[in-house]
């Protein structure tokens, strides 16, 4: 395989100019520039990924970080910044939480990777740093930009959502059906977004005059396994309920085949709710009730700001992400809870 020496020598010039028409940077005479052509299309020279970052200062590369691999919350986001990353001639490089150590150490160390790789620019969707991690990495000149983290330290670097009105808007459908006797299955407490959309719901509730002291609440890890098991010990708890609040799409899920499993039917006999509106919650059966978090247009938000930060242009950036309800077949008016049992 030729090399840019091997079209340097051919073209009878230095390797330095041979590098400056490849690399496209630099002044060469038109004259020079045609003889380092021809010697590159008779040698069939293709710079390799690793000459085309020495070249031009870039790796074209950009990572992104994201705590697990798995589900259907991260897998549309990927497939959206690697087109979007492909359309504009660069790639995508994916690192995720593993190892012993905790979220944190876990996100660290999966930057600390992409770092290492020599990524342009880094997306994080970690909500577990810190504004302190970040600073140690922006010292040592990575561009990074957050989604779904609210990081004071990076200002308009960071692209985040207003979980606690969409806990609210959550609770504003169930109220509006009719349900008062409440149970929820949330998020990890260490997680920022799912401590916001559940206080946003619990205060929603208390300001429609809903007593939520005596709440069934359970807390798991934002997976089918784990939303199918609190599920479970809810019908075994004997609460008395009309609808089930998931902080997210997946747990609603995993709920709703417990259900299915121990013969209740949704929503004739128990409305669910979910959260982020996600494919799983579309093609759920019955088709789930969610609260919509445009997901799409905050991360291209924040892809388009590091896309303008590391290679400049004018890319649009949006600030603002208005959440909703996207009403479906699982959120049904309020039954008494008798009723729902009677087979």
């Amino acid at each position: 395989m030729a090399t840019i020496k091997d079209v340097a020598r051919l073209a009878g010039v230095g390797l330095g100019t041979a590098s400056r028409v490849v690399s496209g940077k630099g002044a060469v005479s038109p004259a020079t520039q045609a003889k380092v052509r021809k010697a590159i299309e008779a040698l069939d020279f293709r710079p390799s990924h690793a000459a085309r970052s020495l070249l031009s200062g870039y790796s074209k590369m950009i990572g992104v970080y994201i705590p697990i691999l798995k589900g259907t919350f991260y897998t549309p986001i990927l497939q959206l910044v690697d087109t979007e990353l492909r359309a504009n001639g660069l790639h995508m490089v994916v690192s995720f939480g593993v190892g012993d150590g905790d979220a944190r150490r876990q996100a660290v160390d999966g930057i600390e990777f992409l770092v290492q790789r020599g990524c342009d620019g880094i997306i994080s969707m970690s909500n577990i740093l810190t504004d302190e991690d970040f600073a140690a990495f922006g010292a040592r000149g990575a561009h990074i930009v957050v989604v779904n983290n609210a990081v004071s330290g990076l200002g308009d670097q960071a692209f985040r959502v207003d979980h606690r009105r969409g806990g609210a808007l959550a609770a504003e459908a169930l109220l509006e059906r009719g349900h008062r006797r409440i149970a929820v299955i949330a998020g990890p407490a260490t997680a920022p977004d799912n401590v916001e959309r559940i206080d946003g719901f619990m205060a929603e509730l208390q300001r429609q005059g809903v007593a939520t002291d005596g709440m069934w609440i359970a807390e798991s890890d934002f997976s089918p396994e784990g939303g199918y098991a609190c599920a479970k010990e809810l019908l075994a708890s004997g609460y008395e309920f009309t609808a089930l609040f998931c902080a997210n799409d997946e747990m609603a899920v995993g709920a709703m085949s417990q259900f299915n499993a121990a013969g209740i039917a949704v929503p004739r006999d128990v409305s669910v709710l979910g959260y982020d509106d996600t494919p799983s919650a579309e093609f759920s059966a019955p088709q789930l009730t969610s609260v919509h978090v445009p997901w799409r247009d905050v991360v291209l938000a924040g892809m388009n700001a590091l896309l303008n930060r590391c290679y400049g242009g004018e890319r649009p950036v949006s600030r603002t992400y208005p959440v909703s309800v996207t009403h479906r077949a699982s959120l049904g008016p309020a039954v008494e809870p008798k009723a729902r049992r009677r087979k």
